[in-house]
């Protein structure tokens, strides 16, 4: 299944040691639009595995320009998803490991932050917020940003798997699963810049995906295994997952959901931006309550 290229052969002769003695994973499909700017950031990294899904564009190709290693994902339905495979498969260099998506970008500050960070002996993880701009404007209203546990030790984080039976219809990375680590874990100060959409086509085929996923985890829901269980006065991402599993089941709460996101979050502060963005969330919203339905209209009439 691994398909590494010349980058990865790389004489064993010594090098000097990096700034930032990570190991950095990359899911891509089709990045060849974020990727420079995500990969320009990561200069001072020990190294950089880009994990492709066999892109029709030139993501690859400029993977390699940046000197990262690049690995095809053939994904066939079924656990694990890209993520999860890329840590459980490939020979890793580094103790930490820091995931990003191709649209996100780590700053010198971060950047500072972390190579600190990990000589803490006691800490295993690290919480990672996110900076979100869509459309070009940063988003600071609406609840759009939020926190990842996307820097960990090597082997002390593994992805909750919320659902088996998941098929080529839904993503072939982890979309709202989360990381769980072993151990402590703390918050960092500096965020993710992350560049949520640029293109609301590519949005929109993403976010078809999510949903098909969606659906499935919260009609079967508990197929899995070190699943985050929803709790209101938990972490964010439990908090996060006990107010949308209440949520959905509210009539209208697609529409309640954009009401919430756009008035009550002041959503509208953020312009025209700020309301696609919220118009977009109550769709998704809406989008996995209907197929919810269909799953359910189809078992039925099976």
């Amino acid at each position: 299944m691994i398909e590494t290229k010349t980058e990865s052969e790389v004489s064993s002769s010594v090098r000097p040691a990096p700034a930032l003695p990570i190991t950095v994973i990359i899911p891509a499909r089709n990045e060849a639009h974020n990727l420079p700017r995500c990969l320009a950031s990561l200069k001072e990294v020990g190294e950089v595995y880009l994990v492709d899904s066999n892109s029709s564009d030139s993501t690859a190709r400029i993977a390699q320009s940046y000197g990262a290693k690049v690995v095809q994902f053939h994904y066939a339905g079924g656990w694990p998803k890209k993520r999860q495979w890329a840590m459980d498969t490939l020979p890793l260099a580094y103790d930490w490991i820091l995931l990003l998506d191709a649209d996100e970008v780590l700053t010198p500050e971060l950047s500072e932050e972390i190579r600190q960070a990990i000589q803490d002996p006691s800490i295993n993880g690290y919480y990672i917020a996110l900076e979100m701009y869509f459309l070009g404007r940063r988003l600071r209203h609406s609840g759009a940003s939020f926190w990842k546990l996307s820097l960990f030790r090597k082997g002390l984080g593994r992805y909750e798997c919320r659902l088996q039976d998941q098929d080529k219809s839904m993503a072939d990375m982890e979309v709202h699963e989360h990381v769980v680590v072993d151990g402590t874990a703390r918050r960092l100060g500096h965020p993710l810049i992350h560049h949520n959409v640029e293109s609301l086509d590519r949005y929109i085929q993403k976010h078809n995906e999510y949903s098909n996923w969606e659906a499935r985890v919260w009609l079967e829901g508990n197929q899995g295994n070190n699943e985050i269980q929803p709790a209101f006065w938990g972490t964010q991402a439990q908090r996060r997952r006990w107010l949308r599993r209440h949520f959905q089941q509210v009539p209208g709460s697609p529409i309640l959901f954009f009401v919430y996101k756009y008035f009550i979050r002041l959503g509208f502060l953020d312009g025209i931006p700020g309301l696609i963005y919220c118009t977009f969330q109550g769709v998704q919203f809406f989008h996995i309550k209907a197929k919810i339905y269909e799953l359910r209209s189809a078992r039925k009439a099976a």
